[in-house]
């Protein structure tokens, strides 16, 4: 099957579906100009002064003992605030104006979701746009991060923390489980930019009983066999054809 049949058929099911899903990761705001975490030129990829490995810098770990030196990678290379949303996230919008697609479920910390108007976006992984006090739990906004140097302290002194899910952090259990819900009654659910090979929320998938599994990625992943369709291409470029943006 060529590229065109492809689109033709995710067409058609889309016209055909009223309970969708879409579940997305990095590979969704790449051509909004936000570098993915594992490909050649991705964040887990850039060199750091110390030589320390991005992963090991966004750990919970490392905020806890080098909380300066945390900040400083996460502005540079998390924070892209005046990234735009692209197709993708303009077509899943369309999608859910037209009362077809009923959950967003993201690996993405960038807010771009909400930015092109969708409402029901599921973050897996936090946003940049929310944090909070670690003392008092008092809330902040992503200018308090970018308008400080250092270490952002709260006005009782407590550090600043993005709400954001760290390496041996857990993830939020009660959006894990809203996830679930919505994948599992689910009639169409389609995974794009993400290799699916991060648990647990690549775990997502084996809770879709329904009709048709769309993974649309620019290179393989290890659930491709399971997929109806599989379209290797970039996400935005698929839907700008399929819902001609």
């Amino acid at each position: 099957m060529d590229s065109n049949e492809k689109i033709n058929n995710l067409s058609k099911i889309i016209e055909n579906s009223e309970k969708i899903v879409f579940f997305g990761g990095a590979g969704v705001s790449t051509e909004s100009g936000i570098p993915d975490f594992r490909s050649a030129n991705g964040i887990y990829n850039q060199k750091t002064k110390n030589l320390i490995s991005p992963e090991e810098i966004v750990s919970h770990t490392y905020f806890i003992n080098h909380t300066e030196e945390f900040y400083n990678f996460y502005r540079e290379h998390l924070i892209f605030k005046n990234a735009k949303p692209n197709n993708c996230h303009i077509g899943l919008k369309k999608l859910e104006d037209m009362g077809k697609l009923k959950a967003i479920i993201t690996q993405n910390i960038d807010g771009l979701h909400q930015k092109a108007g969708s409402e029901n976006v599921l973050e897996l992984h936090g946003s940049v746009y929310r944090n909070f006090c670690t003392r008092c739990r008092k809330s902040y906004g992503i200018e308090t991060i970018i308008d400080n140097e250092g270490i952002p302290r709260c006005e009782c002194g407590g550090i600043i923390k993005p709400d954001v899910v760290l390496y041996e952090e857990p993830l939020n259990r009660a959006i894990m489980n809203l996830s679930i819900d919505y994948i599992s009654n689910c009639e169409t659910l389609i995974i794009g930019g993400t290799s699916l090979m991060v648990n647990p929320a690549s775990s997502l998938i084996q809770y879709f009983n329904g009709k048709n599994l769309i993974l649309i990625n620019k290179s393989e992943t290890p659930y491709d066999y399971m997929a109806n369709l599989v379209i290797n291409k970039p996400i935005g470029e698929v839907f700008s054809q399929i819902l001609d943006l």
